[in-house]
């Protein structure tokens, strides 16, 4: 039998979440502080303003649109629909359009999922929560 059937949704969430992590760890040290600051930010904002709202401000400041390819924004929400295991290729209108039954479920398990991802966002990536994005510390060019 496969070991996936004996582990816990939070290993599942840290076995899926570590390996993306790792996949980042590739990248830039801009990129990975951007992914970073995502993981630390993102489950205060679900909580100061709602999922759906929360998702469509890491989704607007996402260039994808601009740029063609995914960045740190539209990866990170990549990751994380394909953490909690839903069938979408947008959580922001999933987010948006569900009942409220599965609003409150997404919710919370997002909000589970996002704890591996600081953790491993700290441990890995070495981002700390007190970091900041480039753009909010004030030194706009």
């Amino acid at each position: 039998m496969s070991n996936s059937v004996f582990q816990t949704r939070d290993q599942k969430f840290a076995s899926v979440i570590y390996q993306q992590i790792q996949d980042i760890k590739q990248q830039s040290v801009a990129n990975q502080k951007r992914y970073g600051v995502i993981a630390h930010k993102l489950p205060i904002l679900i909580r100061t303003a709602g999922l759906a709202q929360a998702l469509v401000f890491i989704s607007s400041r996402s260039k994808k649109k601009e740029l063609g390819k995914d960045d740190e924004f539209s990866l990170f929400l990549t990751h994380l629909t394909k953490t909690i295991n839903i069938d979408t290729s947008d959580i922001v209108e999933y987010a948006i359009k569900v009942d409220l039954s599965k609003y409150m479920y997404i919710t919370q398990q997002i909000l589970d999922a996002l704890l591996w991802y600081k953790r491993f966002a700290q441990s890995v990536l070495g981002i700390e929560p007190t970091d900041q994005l480039d753009d909010e510390q004030g030194d706009k060019e």
